[in-house]
């Protein structure tokens, strides 16, 4: 479902309405000092819940800083011609249901982002014809964090297809609109940027560089070590990637190694399941942290 990594297909990849139940305030995190761990979920197999079952032995710290709930699409409708935000049923449920599937990790301190991917269909990030069609996707994100409590926007640019059902291929300006706009909305959350796609590589247009709107980007590719090509200080990339339970952990660590000997800020991972992965866990956890990772079902 995503970049081939090493011969290794594996793809990356809040919360309730007012009604339903606004985001309670997070508990402190338990200190920790190290990168930012990052933590996909394919929801379509997966709980979201399994980001909060690993602590550190150390400390007790959260492993994982960041949850991504894996992944929403952006569609396109052929009628009105305009991008579309969509959730699959298993995406649907895991925001429909934020106070127990989202809440939990939030008040443990834990950031859940929702990551939104390409479907097929032709609509990208690359490929708004308007400023005005960018913006006007960016308000759906938005909206979307805001509605259910989430903690930011995860850009995947996988899978558009640019030009199925008629759409244009990627242009200049397109990613720059959409960024822009969506930083403006949501000022204070989370942009993060899976480095692989078209809109990864036009980040720049009109005199204007939204590198630096980001929080975060990181490598696409698992079992590997590659820096973002974007303008961010280190403390906001992870050239390392794994999937968990494929990645080998020797692999795991020698990149977790990497990341704090070379001063970079984030640690990729991908695929968390609902198995006792506190092996594999522990192979980075103690060379980002200085402690083996429990697990708590």
């Amino acid at each position: 479902m995503a970049a081939l990594a090493l011969s290794v297909v594996a793809a990356l990849a809040f919360g309730a309405t007012a009604p339903t139940g606004a985001a309670a305030a997070p508990a402190p995190a338990l200190a920790k000092q190290g990168p930012t761990s990052v933590a996909y979920v394919e929801v379509n197999n997966n709980s979201m819940l399994n980001v909060g079952k690993y602590t550190l032995r150390n400390g007790g710290g959260n492993v994982f800083d960041v949850a991504v709930i894996f992944a929403a699409n952006i569609n396109y409708d052929t009628g009105t011609k305009t991008a579309q935000l969509y959730f699959n049923e298993n995406v649907q449920r895991v925001l429909d249901n934020a106070a127990t599937q989202i809440r939990p990790l939030q008040q443990k301190g834990i950031k859940v982002v929702l990551s939104v991917l390409g479907n097929h269909q032709g609509a990208g990030f690359a490929n708004f014809p308007s400023q005005q069609a960018a913006s006007a996707f960016a308000k759906q994100l938005s909206d979307t964090v805001t509605k259910y409590g989430l903690d930011g926007i995860d850009f995947d640019d996988e899978y558009a297809e640019y030009g199925n059902n008629g759409t244009g291929q990627p242009n200049a300006s397109s990613f720059v609109h959409l960024v822009t706009a969506l930083r403006a909305n949501m000022p204070s959350k989370i942009i993060s940027l899976y480095n692989i796609g078209p809109a990864a590589s036009r980040l720049s247009y009109g005199g204007v560089d939204v590198s630096a709107k980001f929080d975060y980007a990181w490598n696409p590719y698992y079992g590997s070590w590659q820096v973002p090509g974007i303008a961010l200080p280190k403390a906001k990339l992870s050239p390392a990637a794994v999937e968990i339970g494929r990645t080998s952990q020797s692999v795991a660590a020698d990149l977790a190694r990497r990341t704090v000997s070379e001063g970079y800020g984030v640690y990729l991972t991908y695929n968390l399941d609902g198995a006792d992965r506190s092996a594999d866990v522990s192979a980075f956890s103690r060379e980002l942290y200085g402690s083996d990772a429990a697990y708590t079902p």
